[in-house]
């Protein structure tokens, strides 16, 4: 299984939109993805990442087929120094392994692109898989963040983990 980071492109859309539009990845992620996700939803999102120098939103590949989505934002400010990674992978690769290279590819893409110290990451507290697979590609938890997060009518707490540089 060769696992990498590509581009999406606007060919990629069907399967976007077949391996995104699943709600028990959305209920992991930020209200900003969309449930139920259409095409619509995925040719937006292409057309906004696409454009990004350095480029920020990747599409992870496994054997060059798009089977999730991995991205990487610097802060601003007095936060310069710090990025956020966020991502998802489909239902059917969950278990193999293939986020947590994912994680390490873009933390080495982050450190070799941008002029931060740290990266971030802040799953959700009912989201165990992604706390492991974040420590398995080398994070730590920093912090608990306690009923900080409301999600489908309920509080969570939001877990920062983190990678530094320095």
């Amino acid at each position: 299984m060769n696992i990498t980071l590509g581009s999406w492109k606007p060919e990629d859309i069907d399967l976007l939109v077949k391996y995104a539009d699943n709600k028990k990845i959305a209920d992991k992620l930020t209200d900003a993805f969309p449930h139920p996700y259409t095409r619509n939803d995925g040719l937006a999102f292409i057309r906004k990442i696409s454009s990004d120098i350095p480029q920020k939103v990747f599409a992870i590949m496994v054997d060059g087929e798009p089977v999730g989505s991995i991205g990487i934002f610097q802060k601003e400010d007095v936060h310069r120094k710090n990025a956020e990674i966020g991502y998802w992978l489909a239902e059917p690769f969950w278990g193999r392994g293939i986020i947590v290279q994912a994680i390490k590819l873009i933390v080495e893409y982050g450190k070799n692109t941008f002029d931060i110290n740290r990266i971030y990451a802040v799953p959700f507290s009912n989201n165990p898989a992604s706390q492991r697979v974040l420590e398995k590609a080398g994070f730590t938890l920093e912090a608990t963040l306690k009923k900080a997060l409301y999600k489908n009518g309920e509080y969570l707490d939001e877990l920062i983990y983190s990678i530094l540089f320095v």
